[in-house]
This record gives C-alpha cells, structure tokens and sequence, in this order.
C-alpha cells in the first residue's frame, strides 16, 4: 500500500492510483485493484499498463461503478508479460481464480462430457469421460449434457457393438455377458470375433465420430446388400439394425448444419441487468447440444465486453474448436483469436456470419438465449417473493441469501450419513451440498440427536476457523433441521457452544402419518406452529425438505453400496489390484479363494508360498 510521508496517512483510491502510474512501466501486463483486507475487487489487462491505469487515475469514468471501484482501492498489484496476448491469457486465468467483483464472471463453470474411444488395451473401450485427456485414446466432445454422451454412446454401441466393460470385467470374462446376448457388443472378451475384425468396428465408431457418417453407413448398406444376395439373412438383418442405430443419432437432433463441421456457436442477450449466453456445440457436422449460462454482469456492461470475457473465461480450461460463431462481435476480436490460437496450436476464427444458413444458426441461438433469460427471470421474480415469505414466518431480519438444511440417513445406525443442501435466490446451489460420514464411535446406533450434533459440530467448527482466518467462509441466514423441539435443542447447544447462536434456526417437523402439509415448525423460544396448508411457502419449505432427503439418503445408498461391494481380498497385505485379479479369475470369486488350500492358492501366477498361507490363515482367522 501506497503511503503519503508528508502526511503519514496510507493513499487510497484514485490518488494511490496516481501515485502507483509514477512507477509503471510502458509495457503490456496486468493489474489488480485490491480493496479492504486484500479484496480483490479488479483484474484487468493492458496493452500499456501506464496508459491503462492513468485513466483510473484521472477520474474521468464512464459509470459510476467504475467510479465506486476505483473510491475502493486500497492497493494494486502489477505482472508485466512479454506480448498483450499474454497479458490476456493471464488475465482469464486470474479472474477465474480470484472471482473479482467487478469484473464479468461466468458462472457454473463445468468442464463437459465427452465419448473416448480408450485405446490402451488391445480391444479399445468406448466410455464417457469428464476431465483432462490423461487416457490414451481418442476424444469426441463437447456433449452439451451427461444425459446426451449417454444416448449417443448406447447408440453407438448398437452400430458398432464395442465394449464398454473395465479392463479387469474383460479379463475375468469365460462366456459373453448380457451385453452381446442383447447385440450390444461383439464379445472380444471371448474371442467371439478376432482382435483385427474388432479393430475394424473401432475404426468405423472413430470415422462415424469424426463426421464420415455417410461413408460409414454406405459400407455398412453394400455389406447388407451383399449378405442379402449370398442369402445370409441374419447377417443382413444384424446389419439393417445398425444401419438404423446410426440414422437416428441424425434424426434426433433438430439442427444439424450442412455447411459447418466443426464449431461453438455463443448468442448473448442482456436485459435489466442480467444476461444469459447460449452455447452450441457442433462436432462432425452434428448438433452436439446446448446449454445455457447466465454470467454476472452489470447493466453498465457493453454486451461485446462481456461476450470479450465470456468467451475468454469459457476457453480457459476447455477445448478450442476451429470456428466460433457469436451473436455480436467481441471486444478485441483479433486479440482474442490470437489468444486462442495460441493455446489449440492452430488457427481459430471467430466471425460472426451475416448471411446464411451460419447466420441462421447464430439467430436460432439468439432466440433460445432471449427466452432462457426470460425463463430466468420470472423465477427469480417467484423465488425473491417466496424469500420474502420465508422472511416473514420466521420473523427474519431481511430476505436469507442463503439457507442450509440438515438431514441424516441410516439403517440401524449403520452406514449413517449427514446431507446439507444449500438454496438461495438462485435456487438450489448443488456445488455447494455437502455430506457428513458420522464418524463418532461413542454414539448409540441410530441416535438422531448425536447425529445431528456431531454434523453441525463439524460444520460450525469449520466455519468459525475460516472466520478467524479470513478465508472468506460464509455463513448462512437460515439452518433448517429435519426435526421437532429435540433436534432444534440438539443443533442451537452445538451452535451455542461454538458462539454461532445468532444465526437462525428452524425445525421441521412431518405432521401425523408424515402427511405433507402438516408440518409443524420449531423456532427457539417460540411456540409451534403451522403455515397455511395450501402457502407458497410451505410448499418451497416442503421443496427444501425433500431435497435434503433425497441428497442426504443418495449419499447414504452410495456408503452402503461401497461397504457391500469391499472385497475380503482388499485387506490382505500384498494383494494387489493383479494378484487379486489372477485369484479371482483362478477361483471365481472370494469364497471360492476362502475355501482353496494353500497348494492350490500358489499354483496361482505370481502368488508365492508365503503370501499364500496369509491368504489361507486370513480366512481363517476366526
């Protein structure tokens, strides 16, 4: 932090701006302004970092937000880079990270789901995939959705019958699995078809993916042809229902460009405020499917700064196509296009078309941007009033930002697990649910109020070291816990103790028979009492309920699941995932290799005499 030595007093704002440019470079960097206890509050880019950040200093600004970010400043920071592209690169990379409040940020960044074709293994593996390419294989993506990689690749395994079972499934296998009996899969596994025709089906998937559909499927309709005229109808019918799998992967996509092979297609609409950009993704001259984001923005904003940043923000972690095809032309055009063809390695053009069937892909685009915003914004008008109401029952002292709801899941006490999800004026926040393994050896099985103590200890406790180290922990204006007057007394003990008593608690408890509509609610120091059967309110409180339980007994059945999937061999010092393997394969399954004899356990490949009488004494133990 600048500080004035005539006065002795630390410079802020647009004086420790000016003070700042005296020792800037003419050079392209980035800069940060800092707020109150090293806030961020701005990351941006400059081709002259002097230049840039004289006009901060000057005072003449173009809103009023600029003007209340720059009276903000406490402190900048400055990375001078050898070319403005790479100040841009930078730039991204560091809003992404630090999230700083007044820049354009995109929101519910999610890296996309892809089809790999796994080529480690001597029969390739088709599966989905999520993440950096650490595979070896080939890549096709971006699928808009999980739901739409799911239905391309069960179509794709009934045109081209590849494996999708994990290399130790395949290696275990004595007889084809339901798979190939349901014409699925050709069964390698078994040797059903040789490794080189198997080849041939995984080069057709990876042509077919790359866009030679047509090419594909006229091979596949002579070889129909051909085992019709040698009378092989079985063959022919086989082929005739591939021939179909592949078509309706085209037919059930209602945008599919003749004169696009390969791009992301952005469309931005703003309005009051908010803004939604609709994405597009067009791989192999297919319609890949779409999502739409809504990044936050200002209604100062210019729609081609926030494409710019959109944009810029989008490709940080993502693949880049060729083509990008935007609604308006973002700010810096050139800089961005350099920028990105730096990171593919190759050239990238971003246009926006004029004319044409581009052109009419770009509006379509626009048109489900336009109504997405408008989908938006009726249900944030909805959700504010239902905070509102939410406020009122529960004599709030403003609308909750944030509200939390607790609930447990057990059988017997076994396997027990706490959920906590998280809601606010932008519906349910999933990136920030949460689940508790219940660790605590002392509690009674199926104890509720321990339970509960011990999640909300943990979570409170947590929050208040984040408190007190400034790590920006965030702390909820509403807690509701599934449960009458003892989980209410449970949970405000816990929060007392950890001096978090000031947030507002609430219990939930289900009527008589668990009847919706009869809940009745817990409020420290208050009476009971009931909401209005057929309330908004009591509906969006009975909507947070029920997703709290559905989260929390989700997470319970995947804990049980686990348990119940462990393998007595797991536990064996010098079992491996390889030996484990050879053993299973040898005997079939654990109890088979429980019931072996310690000659039989080191005829086993790689088992030697030793490691097989601890195998033979573990299960014999008891």
């Amino acid at each position: 932090m600048t500080v004035d030595t005539d006065m002795k007093t630390p410079l802020q704002g647009a004086a420790l701006i000016k003070d700042e440019v005296r020792r800037l470079p003419d050079a392209p960097g980035v800069y940060r302004m800092m707020g109150e206890d090293g806030e961020v509050l701005y990351v941006g880019k400059a081709r002259s970092l002097k230049k840039r950040v004289l006009q901060y200093a000057q005072g003449r600004f173009h809103t009023q937000r600029i003007a209340l970010m720059v009276d903000l400043t406490r402190s900048m920071e400055f990375v001078t880079t050898r070319t403005e592209t790479d100040a841009l690169l930078l730039e991204i990379n560091l809003i992404k990270q630090m999230k700083p409040r007044f820049n354009v940020l995109l929101r519910d960044d999610k890296s996309f789901p892809e089809i790999v074709i796994r080529r480690e293994h001597p029969a390739a593996q088709l599966r989905k995939h999520r993440g950096a390419h650490t595979i070896k294989g080939d890549y096709f993506g971006p699928f808009a959705s999980a739901h739409s990689v799911t239905k391309t690749l069960n179509t794709l395994q009934k045109a081209f019958l590849l494996r999708s079972c994990s290399d130790s499934v395949y290696e275990s296998r004595t007889r084809p699995c339901m798979l190939h009996q349901i014409k699925r899969c050709a069964a390698p596994c078994t040797g059903l078809i040789s490794l080189e025709d198997y080849a041939g089906l995984v080069d057709q998937a990876e042509d077919f993916l790359r866009g030679k559909s047509r090419l594909v499927m006229k091979k596949m309709s002579d070889q129909m042809q051909a085992a019709s005229d040698d009378m092989e109808f079985e063959r022919a019918a086989r082929l005739r229902d591939r021939i179909r799998a592949l078509a309706s992967v085209a037919q059930e996509t209602q945008v599919n460009p003749e004169t696009i092979e390969e791009a992301d297609v952005f469309a931005l609409h703003a309005e009051g405020g908010q803004a939604c950009v609709q994405v597009f993704f067009f791989r192999a001259g297919q319609n890949w499917g779409n999502r739409a984001y809504f990044p936050r923005v200002d209604k100062s904003d210019e729609d081609l700064d926030v494409m710019s940043a959109f944009l810029g923000q989008f490709y940080d972690d993502k693949p880049i196509p060729k083509l990008i095809l935007t609604s308006i032309e973002p700010a810096e055009r050139e800089l961005l296009a350099e920028a990105f063809a730096l990171k593919a390695g190759r050239k990238v053009a971003i246009e926006r078309p004029q004319r044409g069937e581009k052109r009419q892909i770009v509006d379509h685009a626009l048109t489900n941007a336009r109504e997405a915003l408008g989908r938006r914004m009726a249900e944030s008008s909805a959700q504010s009033k239902l905070l509102a109401g939410v406020c009122e029952a529960f004599g709030l002292d403003g609308n909750p930002e944030r509200i939390e709801v607790y609930d447990n899941a057990h059988i017997m006490g076994t396997n027990a697990v706490g959920g906590m999800i998280v809601a606010g004026p932008d519906g349910f926040q999933k990136s920030q649910y949460r689940k508790f393994n219940i660790k605590g050896t002392e509690l009674t099985p199926g104890d509720d109020y321990g339970m509960m103590k011990e999640v909300m200890r943990r979570r409170f406790a947590r929050l208040v070291k984040e408190e007190e180290a400034g790590e920006g922990a965030v702390r909820p204006d509403l807690v509701l816990v599934d449960g009458g007057a003892g989980q209410l007394a449970a949970v405000t003990e816990v929060m007392a103790d950890l001096g978090v008593d000031d947030i507002a608690v609430v219990g939930v408890a289900k009527g008589p028979d668990r009847d919706a509509g009869l809940e009745r609610f817990f409020i420290p120091g208050k009476t009971p009492f009931m909401l209005e059967p057929k309330s908004p309110v009591l509906y969006y409180l009975q909507r947070l309920r029920d997703e709290a339980h559905r989260f929390a007994n989700g997470s319970h059945r995947t804990r049980r699941s686990m348990d119940i999937k462990k393998n007595p061999l797991d536990e064996i010092e010098g079992v491996g995932p390889g030996r484990k393997r050879a053993l299973l394969h040898a005997f079939g399954s654990a109890r088979g290799v429980s019931r072996a004899s310690v000659d039989d356990l080191a005829k086993v490949e790689g088992l030697s005499e030793p490691l097989a009488q601890r195998i033979f004494d573990y299960f014999r133990k008891g």
